[in-house]
């Protein structure tokens, strides 16, 4: 009996195979619908094609198994985040306020030792009321009247387009650093007689478009000097007043009423411009030697006499010793 029942199950089985379709059969079977319906070349197909078939040969996809039980009740568990150290300090500490600083100014003989310098006749530190730069002082148009107190290890003063009437004695009193001065365009009609020469310092001193008579005297250490644009006369300049200064090079005294070439001149200068003057006659030894026709003077380069009543030409023997020509009136 039991033999019976195996054979009629094993029958059932047999023919519910053959009843499917093999995978073989059904590839065919799509492979001649494809083919009959569609311009596809089918041995070119990529591997995707291939994965939907394999995908179909019974691969199946795990589903999630999902247990159902009771959740357990929410319970509101949140806490705000503990404050920053930062936040904590800021908590702690109050709020502070602060006061302007001042800086309290000095006057003239405490200065030297002062940020901004001692103060000004209008109240003000010269180092605030100018600009201070190393050892440079720049005091240009600030509407000054007089020469500011400068500190003690200034430089460099520029006191340029002010209003500047007087160089006084006591302006740069013991400023044994001072090199150069620059007071162009002010209204300079006096200079105290020893207000620059005990200035040991001083190389360059510049005083163009003032109203200076009188030049005072110089110290000797001096390398450049332009007193252009002002009233000097014909006994505006000291006798030999330029000897001495064996590092000048640079004398600028155009635009002026003078008269004469202020001789003896150092033979270090290079350029001397006169231009504009009153200078009618030039001797021979005025920059040459009449005793000594070797001589050569070949440092003094640029000569400018130009503006000038006087002919250049009358005098040849006066520029012999020069590498070149004067500038001015050959006629």
């Amino acid at each position: 009996m039991k033999m019976l029942v195996r054979v009629i199950l094993g029958l059932f089985v047999l023919e519910s195979a053959m009843g499917v379709p093999s995978r073989r059969a059904r590839q065919v079977e799509f492979d001649t619908y494809d083919s009959e319906n569609y311009d596809v070349d089918l041995d070119n197909l990529n591997l995707e094609n291939q994965d939907i078939y394999d995908y179909d040969d019974g691969l199946t996809i795990d589903e999630p198994q999902i247990e159902i039980g009771t959740l357990a009740p929410m319970v509101d568990n949140y806490q705000a985040p503990a404050a920053s150290l930062e936040e904590e300090e800021e908590e702690e500490v109050p709020l502070r306020t602060f006061e302007p600083i001042i800086i309290p100014s000095t006057n003239i003989t405490g200065g030297s030792g002062v940020l901004m310098g001692p103060d000004t006749q209008g109240g003000l530190p010269t180092c605030l009321l100018c600009t201070c730069l190393g050892g440079s002082v720049y005091c240009d148009d600030v509407k000054l009247e007089s020469v500011p107190p400068l500190p003690k290890d200034t430089t460099h003063f520029y006191g340029r387009y002010n209003k500047i009437t007087k160089i006084n004695k006591s302006d740069f009193a013991n400023m044994n650093k001072l090199k150069r001065i620059d007071l162009t365009s002010n209204q300079i009609g006096e200079i105290d007689r020893d207000a620059l020469v005990g200035l040991p310092a001083l190389e360059e001193l510049v005083l163009r478009e003032n109203n200076v008579v009188q030049l005072p005297k110089l110290p000797a250490a001096m390398t450049l000097i332009d007193v252009s644009h002002n009233g000097l006369g014909s006994r505006s300049i000291q006798r030999e007043a330029f000897k001495n200064m064996h590092n000048l090079l640079y004398l600028y005294l155009t635009d002026n009423n003078i008269d004469h070439i202020p001789v003896p001149l150092p033979h270090s200068l290079r350029s001397l411009h006169l231009q504009n003057n009153n200078i009618q006659v030039i001797h021979e030894d005025t920059f040459c030697s009449s005793k000594d026709i070797n001589y050569v003077r070949n440092a003094l380069e640029d000569i400018r006499l130009d503006g000038n009543p006087i002919n250049l030409s009358k005098t040849p023997q006066a520029y012999i010793c020069l590498p070149r020509m004067p500038i001015g009136n050959l006629i």
